[in-house]
């Protein structure tokens, strides 16, 4: 070991690294027992039982084995349809579209395809906690730009444009946002989209909450005008089909983004799960109504919360999106990481500190209502009394 209790064999940049807030926060919170959690970014509901049946049958037939780089033919080209139908982008299954570890894998893939050391990415902060370390990993520099309160947490186009420099190569969206819950308006997303064009920048964005909006219907900056040869769009089955653990992501895009994608994956993680894969078909063709059902008591528990937060004096932007609520706190005089850490000891409710998102997140924390309305309702209640000292 060397003298500042760091391994000698360590790159430099990995050292570096801050670890996740949220994985300290709840290493925390899993020593504790009769804790209500508001902070697990996942849906609450099991997989919808076609799902599981059509998980079940593939391992049933032996469907055991690697599938291509790029997956499984029959899931690109439902993608691909998915995408066409919700989306208004049409990309080609063979060569537009490849199958991922997550959408997690599916964003350090194309980073690590695209940028060289020195590049920028310009991305809005709060955001999730993995941006900028992804950045960071693949030798490049994060670029934040803040959204702000009083704007939604709407990403305001002179603020990026302002943070755009010569060594800017990509855009890195993320709406519905996670932890805001924040949404662009159409108009705020041509004006987005303008800026790209403008700059000839390469635009990621990241919709994974995209099915999960409570306003206008959510349109992929990819569709406007000179998007689609510039943008990765990145999705999955985590969010919207409660999929979490079936780790299946997938990114449409231009065909040599795609390709250098595959080359990073073909030796890294080769294929995602065959029977993953099968379940995804499913979910894609047949699993509307039960993301429906889901989506439906997400937006009853989202009412509830916003009102009872608001009730008790913690201002709380209504999100038009994804499942979390990010009220403001400044009005307890305590920090984030403070607030967190008194409601988890005294009153055993679990909520994720604002700075884990943003280094301008002191002021709010990120609730997440992908529970049961029981648990929200006790956690409302047991907030109020913590808010009432």
């Amino acid at each position: 070991m060397s003298n500042n209790g760091q391994s000698k064999w360590l790159a430099t940049h990995i050292a570096a690294l801050p670890r996740s807030g949220i994985r300290d926060f709840f290493e925390l919170v899993s020593e504790m027992d009769d804790v209500i959690s508001l902070g697990v970014g996942e849906p609450d509901f099991a997989t919808p039982w076609g799902i599981r049946e059509a998980t079940i049958y593939a391992l049933e037939k032996g469907h055991t084995n690697y599938t291509s780089n790029l997956g499984l033919m029959r899931l690109r080209e439902v993608a691909c349809d998915y995408v066409a139908a919700n989306f208004g982008m049409r990309y080609h299954a063979a060569a537009e579209c490849i199958i991922t570890v997550g959408v997690s894998e599916a964003l350090d893939l194309i980073l690590r395809a695209i940028l060289d050391p020195g590049d920028e990415v310009v991305y809005h902060e709060p955001c999730y906690v993995s941006y900028a370390p992804s950045i960071q990993m693949a030798h490049a520099v994060p670029v934040a730009v803040q959204t702000v309160e009083s704007e939604a947490f709407a990403l305001e186009p002179g603020r990026l444009e302002q943070a755009i420099t010569k060594k800017t190569k990509a855009i890195l969206l993320n709406f519905p946002n996670n932890p805001t819950g924040a949404n662009l308006s159409f108009e705020q997303k041509e004006q987005v989209a303008q800026v790209a064009v403008r700059h000839d920048l390469l635009v990621i964005t990241d919709e994974i909450y995209a099915e999960l909006t409570w306003g206008e219907a959510c349109q992929s900056i990819a569709a406007f005008p000179g998007m689609r040869e510039r943008t990765i769009f990145l999705h999955g089955m985590s969010k919207a089909y409660a999929m979490t653990g079936f780790r299946i992501g997938y990114a449409c895009g231009p065909p040599e983004l795609i390709e250098a994608m595959m080359k990073i994956h073909q030796y890294s993680m080769l294929c995602a799960s065959i029977v993953a894969q099968e379940a995804a078909i499913e979910a894609l063709r047949n699993g509307r109504a039960d993301m429906e059902a889901m989506k439906e008591e997400y937006c009853q528990r989202r009412n509830v919360i916003v009102k009872r937060l608001n009730d008790m004096g913690l201002r709380c932007t209504p999100p038009e999106g994804a499942f979390y609520v990010y009220p403001n706190i400044t009005c307890t005089g305590l920090t984030s990481t403070e607030f967190a850490h008194r409601l988890l000891r005294e009153h055993k409710v679990a909520v994720v500190p604002g700075i884990a998102f943003s280094s301008a997140g002191d002021g709010f924390i990120r609730c997440s209502y992908a529970t049961s309305m029981e648990n929200i309702e006790e956690a409302m209640a047991r907030l109020a009394k913590f808010i009432a000292k």
